[in-house]
């Protein structure tokens, strides 16, 4: 059984979702997306700030540092996306004209109020309440873009500069991009925002229930990983429901409201012990408990790297990845450890965060206490290693045993 599906998922899963992942479309909201990262780290870093206030009120308001940096990713994924686009389609050349004109849809999209020289716009909506928006605008101005700039107004031996011609090449499909969004808002008087973010409210409303968030958290931090398949496969879906979702808290923490979104990366990353999978027990019975010299030794390579929530040496250099011994434990936790969490951040046993905080890279007992703002984080942070310990444990033992009859056949092999 095991066999079959290890082969249904290399000869037929991996190279769709492979294909899926190299498509300049999904590919493009995946880099912007990462490309944005260190702003969205900046956001993060006034919540640290933040508890220092807490403990010293005179200590300065520092909301500035989520205020201009995550809390204006709309505003930069408008323009990364199509950027991105042009370049994977071979269009460098127009990459920061499609830019341009990404900004400028999303801004028609997002229905500013223009009275007496005054521009008004819903700041929500440059941050992750208008990202779904600014994802859906870039794809269709890098689509529209890339259709038309295979038509070039004059040849490339002209005695034009590039610069200029690029000018020219690009007038009429930012001109039909403005029209469009222009008849759609001004014309007709759709609320552009609100018809996009209508749409795929599904994907996020599932996201946030009990199935939605156990089965895209299994998916995407064991399942799929244990066949070589990296978490980013599903980042852009997952994005648009965490980013969304800690949006959404925010404002409701501002208007002395309950967060409820519990689908949010303050809250995943928790459960992501030592890296996707839970695998910093793992590598910690490897480092302290083999007794195979080839577990041993690839523990004390992979313990640091686990610290910090890297294990991808410890993935695919075990190797975990297709191993059926190790791939059940990664399974069982990818399973376990998100029902346990959604359970108790629901029963509110843990309060559901409110603040941006990204720092996943933090050793996760530090990072649970930031994410969720109290020490109840970290003991789930606690809760969740022991989990996963007991997963690992009787799984470990026997490869470590099958591992010692290895070493010892290939040692008496060659005696």
């Amino acid at each position: 059984m095991m066999e079959k599906v290890m082969s249904f998922m290399t000869d037929s899963v991996a190279p769709k979702m492979n294909k899926i992942t190299r498509n300049p479309y999904v590919s493009s909201v995946q880099d912007a997306i990462l490309t944005s990262m260190p702003l969205i780290f900046i956001g993060t870093i006034g919540t640290i700030l933040d508890t220092i206030r807490e403990a010293f009120p005179s200590f300065p308001n520092c909301s500035g540092f989520a205020t201009f940096s995550f809390n204006l990713i709309s505003l930069f994924l408008a323009f990364l996306i199509p950027s991105f686009i042009m370049e994977k389609k071979k269009q460098r050349r127009t990459r920061n004209q499609a830019g341009l004109a990404g900004l400028a849809l999303f801004i028609m999209v997002i229905c500013p109020v223009i009275e007496e020289g005054n521009f008004t716009i819903a700041f929500k909506a440059l941050g992750a309440g208008g990202m779904i928006a600014a994802i859906v605008t870039g794809i269709f101005v890098g689509f529209v873009m890339s259709l038309f700039g295979k038509i070039r107004l004059f040849k490339e031996d002209s005695a034009i500069p590039d610069f200029v011609t690029v000018w020219f090449d690009t007038l009429i499909p930012i001109l039909v991009l403005l029209l469009i969004g222009w008849i759609l808002t001004s014309v007709i008087g759709l609320n552009l925002l609100e018809v996009i973010t209508s749409f795929f409210a599904p994907l996020v409303n599932f996201g946030e229930t009990f199935w939605g968030f156990v089965l895209i958290n299994f998916l995407a931090m064991a399942f799929l990983y244990s066949f070589g398949l990296s978490t980013w496969v599903l980042y852009s879906v997952m994005s648009v429901i965490a980013l969304t979702g800690i949006s959404a808290n925010e404002a409701a923490a501002a208007a002395g409201m309950a967060a409820t979104n519990i689908h949010v990366y303050e809250v995943t990353w928790i459960m992501t012990i030592g890296g996707g999978g839970a695998t910093f027990a793992l590598s910690i019975m490897m480092c302290f408990m083999a007794k195979s010299k080839r577990l041993k030794l690839m523990g004390k390579t992979c313990i640091v790297p686990s610290i910090f929530n890297i294990n991808e040496p410890l993935v695919y250099g075990t190797p975990m990845a297709f191993n059926p011994i190790l791939m059940i434990p990664m399974w069982l936790c990818g399973f376990i450890l998100p029902c346990i969490t959604w359970v108790v951040f629901n029963l509110s046993l843990v309060p559901i965060p409110t603040k941006v905080f990204q720092m996943w890279y933090l050793p996760k007992f530090i990072f649970a206490f930031f994410s969720t703002g109290s020490i109840r984080g970290t003991l789930l942070a606690v809760v969740l290693f022991a989990v996963s310990w007991v997963i690992y444990w009787p799984f470990f033992k026997v490869y470590d045993n099958q591992v010692c009859k290895e070493e010892a056949a290939a040692l008496e092999a060659e005696n």
